[in-house]
């Protein structure tokens, strides 16, 4: 057993006070990283860290994965999801090989996706190609490309009349505009006009989108309280012109200690949830999260269970 397991057995007050600082400088060092890196990044990052504070590991499902590695490394990772009454699952088989990365998933709908990646096949540029079997009409090919001052992404069906994507951004990692708009080639309609706006600034993202066509607007804000303990507030403020219903969701998150982290989440409806994630051993995670309707509290409140094993 390395040092590093062995501390993570030993439950002293000093034990417990390195992992924490261990821990922080890990987090602060990751969060000065990810402040020096350059350019806007990708449209779908515009409001991300505020999404990933209120929605991401919440669920009302019980979920189970477990990822191996076969000799030739290989990553086999199978997962089991219970929605109600409804039992799904499917095993994956990841395999990379300098800068290509294969992906195939085989589900229990009968379906199989394989996904290939080639990453910096040029600087800054990722290109992604999948297609779904049996679905004929489901490949498709995307490119990425990253640079200081801007992130483009576009995407096309392969098929004889596509739909086409885009989505790119301007701007730099404190400023950044950007848009998303799908054409179906087909109907020579627009089928998706998004625009937005990002802006960082030390410990705070703010963010404004305009989807549905300019129908519905998102305005979010994510703010870290204390980096130590990862300690964060989020908010998110939705409008939808044609309907003037507005939802407002707030959330916090807060780590008890380096294992172990909360969030919790409440809506303008009057929906409040939490979860509770604990990490028992590196890169395996035990979630419990639960939802209750405060304004029905006679309905029964739904829980999820998620574990995820790595080796």
């Amino acid at each position: 057993m390395s040092e590093t397991d062995a501390a993570s057995l030993d439950p002293t007050a000093d034990n417990i006070s390195s992992l924490i600082i261990r821990d922080s400088r890990t987090f602060i060092s990751s969060t000065i990283e990810a402040k020096m890196a350059k350019g806007p990044g990708l449209y779908t990052e515009i409001g991300k860290r505020a999404r990933d504070l209120l929605y991401k590991d919440h669920n009302s499902d019980q979920k189970f994965s477990i990822t191996t590695y076969s000799p030739a490394g290989v990553a086999i990772t199978s997962t089991g999801t219970k929605k109600g009454d409804t039992l799904l699952g499917d095993v994956a088989f990841q395999s990379k090989q300098k800068n290509v990365t294969t992906d195939f998933k085989v589900s229990t709908d009968s379906t199989v996706l394989i996904t290939a990646t080639v990453d910096e096949a040029a600087p800054g540029l990722k290109s992604i190609f999948s297609f779904k079997v049996p679905n004929q009409n489901s490949g498709k090919i995307e490119l990425q490309y990253l640079h200081d001052y801007a992130g483009i992404s576009t995407s096309m069906g392969l098929t004889q009349n596509p739909t086409v994507n885009f989505s790119g951004v301007i701007g730099t990692n404190v400023l950044a505009v950007g848009t998303d708009v799908s054409f179906d080639t087909k109907s020579g309609n627009f089928t998706k006009i998004n625009a937005g706006l990002s802006f960082t600034k030390d410990d705070l993202i703010a963010s404004l989108t305009l989807n549905d066509k300019g129908d519905s607007m998102i305005a979010s804000y994510y703010h870290s309280v204390n980096p130590l303990f990862n300690t964060a507030v989020g908010v998110e403020v939705s409008h939808k012109f044609s309907s003037k219903d507005n939802t407002i969701t707030v959330g916090t998150q807060h780590s008890l200690d380096p294992l172990t982290s909360v969030k919790a989440r409440v809506n303008s409806a009057g929906i409040a949830s939490a979860l509770l994630q604990h990490q028992w051993r590196p890169k395996s995670f035990f979630t419990i999260s639960g939802e209750v309707d405060t304004k029905s509290i006679d309905k029964s409140a739904k829980v999820g269970l998620a574990l995820a094993l790595k080796p």
